[in-house]
């Protein structure tokens, strides 16, 4: 058998089973009947998360290695500062994008290169030639291995987007166990006013499409570092 026969014969295969109705599922998580109770239902499908920050950071950690996420956790936002400075020195960058916010408070010093800031007005074909993005975030999630990031709180839409490698700060407590905790930090965040961009970062870009063999950077930055402090 071929291999287009063998696609042929498993969409055969498939299309023997009876499809259920859209919304007529006999699963219980179908039609929570509270929030409460659809968080409870989405812990049956995904990773469970110890109650210590210590399980957090594990859980992370391993997330992370298996996305190919640099996770480096360092004690002090001037460890962190260094951290990136080395990356900066191994990687020979000559130009990096960032923003204002707190977290990223003395980094343009610590590199010393030429900085392009998103929080005005600026030329995308810049944003295209900076090697790196450097941004905060709202929170890291200890379940999926992902950054959550807004147009809010990562320096608009492009910064983590364009850039070849994103380079993420962030503190300890910024962890969360797991999914609906995240949303549950954008709703208490933003509730009334969300941003124009929320998105999950769970490792660089990827895409399996050509003969399922995974290439990094396809659709974004090939590389993602998360600085923790």
């Amino acid at each position: 058998m071929n291999e287009r026969e063998n696609i042929l014969g498993r969409i055969r295969e498939a299309l023997s089973v009876p499809a259920p109705v859209p919304g007529a599922h006999d699963h219980p998580s179908a039609h929570p009947a509270s929030e409460a109770e659809a968080a409870k239902h989405i812990g049956e499908w995904l990773p469970s998360v110890g109650p210590s920050l210590e399980d957090r950071i594990e859980l992370f950690r391993s997330n992370s290695a298996d996305l190919k996420t640099d996770f480096r956790l360092v004690n002090s936002r001037e460890e962190a500062l260094a951290q990136v400075k080395e990356i900066a020195a191994s990687e020979g960058w000559k130009k990096v994008a960032s923003h204002a916010d707190p977290m990223l408070e003395g980094i343009d010093a610590a590199l010393g290169l030429p900085v392009l800031k998103t929080d005005g007005g600026y030329n995308v074909c810049d944003m295209e030639q900076c090697d790196a993005g450097i941004s905060a975030c709202d929170a890291l999630v200890a379940q999926t291995g992902s950054v959550l990031v807004t147009s809010r709180s990562a320096g608009g839409r492009a910064l983590s987007v364009l850039p070849p490698h994103h380079v993420v700060i962030a503190r300890r407590d910024q962890l969360v166990p797991d999914l609906p905790a995240a949303f549950a930090l954008l709703k208490q965040k933003y509730a009334g006013n969300y941003p124009s961009l929320i998105s999950f970062i769970t490792g660089p870009s990827r895409t399996g499409d050509i003969e399922r063999i995974l290439v990094l950077g396809a659709h974004g930055p090939k590389k993602v570092t998360v600085v923790c402090y």
